[in-house]
């Protein structure tokens, strides 16, 4: 084989006794799941908020970040859940340029596959210790789900992940609600099946393991729009784009019909100041018909300290380091604005 072998990786259990959940903390947790899963099952009318960075590079920066929703989740807890985006692995689409905290917990240093997972589970800690948030991640490495799995109240399959195999099975393996995204082609069908296989049980490979899932009733659609064969970025989130998500779940009869749109990527044609324009249409569309009020369940926001994004080097405090996200102030108008209006 024409690589190096550094080292093996503790197992997730090891990792887990050395940074442990608290009995509070531990609850807390089960208390966030429930209330993000009665939305999905139509037990609860309030909105979700999968908001934060592109992806997560320092922690103070998050942490920062977390503070501050933690502030105006007060003021919007009647009609909005926040889920923050503490996104520590980074899909890269050519494989280069800076792929997460779990690789590089210094995004200027060499990579560092186990002092990343020990960076990444100490923030996702203090997220939930500190200011009473689990949070929202992405399925990049199926495997490595049970590093956080004992954190986690969101996971997300991206756009290059959800026509994998492993992934599939992985979420139907999940307690808490995956959102499978459409491939980067646009392919609804391919989504679709990806919630079907995510929502049915399986036996499979996972860990060296062989391994019996019991199927994941909240498995769901993200739509984040998509590049058609000229390269031009298409949107998917408009009214009729969501009817037409509506009949394709009445024709697969699976359980929990459920949107969540993302707001950026192909949806805003990677202009990441149209999030708000966009999540305010979304939220119109939904007061408009009762069939996408009922199917759309939230929001994916990217969104950070300050406007835009950076270079690694440049060391702005709380600037995005991989796509350009909504400053703060921006972020807090925006949220105070979607609670008015549901």
């Amino acid at each position: 084989m024409h690589m190096t072998i550094h080292r093996k990786l503790p197992e997730p259990q090891e990792v887990k006794k050395e940074f442990p959940l608290s009995e509070r903390m531990a609850q807390e947790k089960a208390e966030r799941d429930r209330r993000i899963c009665a939305v999905f099952d139509g037990h609860s009318d309030q909105f979700l908020l999968i908001i934060g960075p592109c992806s997560a590079d320092h922690s103070e920066p998050v942490l920062e970040y977390i503070a501050r929703l933690r502030r105006i989740q007060e003021q919007v807890a009647e009609k909005i859940i926040l889920i923050p985006r503490i996104y520590t692995n980074k899909p890269r689409t050519t494989g280069q340029g800076y792929k997460g905290m779990l690789h590089q917990p210094d995004p200027e240093a060499k990579p560092d596959m186990y002092r990343g997972l020990v960076s990444i589970r100490e923030l996702h800690l203090a997220a939930l210790r500190d200011y009473g948030f689990s949070c929202a991640d992405e399925m990049l490495y199926p495997e490595n789900y049970e590093y956080l799995s004992d954190l986690l109240s969101y996971h997300a399959v991206g756009a290059r992940s959800v026509e994998n195999q492993q992934h599939r099975l992985t979420a139907s393996g999940i307690e808490v609600p995956v959102g499978m995204k459409n491939p980067t082609g646009g392919d609804l069908g391919v989504m679709m099946n990806s919630i079907v296989a995510a929502q049915s049980g399986h036996t499979f490979l996972y860990r060296g393991w062989e391994v019996t899932s019991a199927g994941n009733p909240y498995a769901h659609a993200i739509l984040r729009g998509y590049t058609d064969y000229s390269g031009r970025n298409v949107s998917n989130y408009h009214y009729e784009d969501l009817l037409r998500v509506e009949e394709l779940y009445e024709k697969s009869n699976l359980t929990n019909p459920s949107v969540i749109v993302d707001t950026n990527h192909s949806n805003s044609g990677k202009q990441y100041l149209e999030q708000i324009r966009i999540a305010k249409d979304i939220v119109h569309s939904r007061n408009q018909n009762a069939t996408i009020r009922r199917l759309v369940k939230g929001l994916m926001i990217e969104s950070y300290l300050e406007d835009g994004a950076q270079s690694a080097g440049e060391h702005v405090f709380g600037k995005s380091i991989t796509d350009p996200c909504l400053g703060w102030e921006k972020t807090e108008r925006l949220i105070l604005d979607l609670a008015e209006k549901l």
